[in-house]
């Protein structure tokens, strides 16, 4: 199973993550764990995989809304290329949903 997966196969969502990670945050950062040297340890572990799976997560969403905006320079100059087959496949495809909704 994927670290990003729980038991019944539903992707764990975002604030999922961060309440686990809040409340693991919770358990360590107590007064009396303080003289623990392994806690502190684990803390800095903590944070350090924080600030990776945040960046990470920068740059996954940064690089999703670069592919889109490609996507749509992509369609928007195929659109002025060849206005004509859009509109075409346009009116199929309207044509289409107008006949199988017109089925009903």
């Amino acid at each position: 199973m994927s670290a990003t997966q729980n038991e019944g196969s539903r992707p764990v969502s975002q604030s999922e993550l961060e309440n686990l990670v809040a409340d693991l945050r919770q358990l360590i950062t107590r007064q009396e764990l303080d003289s623990v040297p392994e806690i502190k340890a684990l803390r800095e572990r903590m944070d350090a995989g924080l600030q990776s799976v945040r960046a990470t997560a920068v740059e996954a969403a940064q690089e999703a809304a670069r592919q889109a905006r490609e996507a749509v320079r992509v369609a928007n100059n195929y659109a002025h290329d060849e206005p004509w087959r859009v509109a075409g496949t346009a009116l199929a495809v309207g044509a289409l949903l107008g006949f199988l909704l017109g089925r009903r």
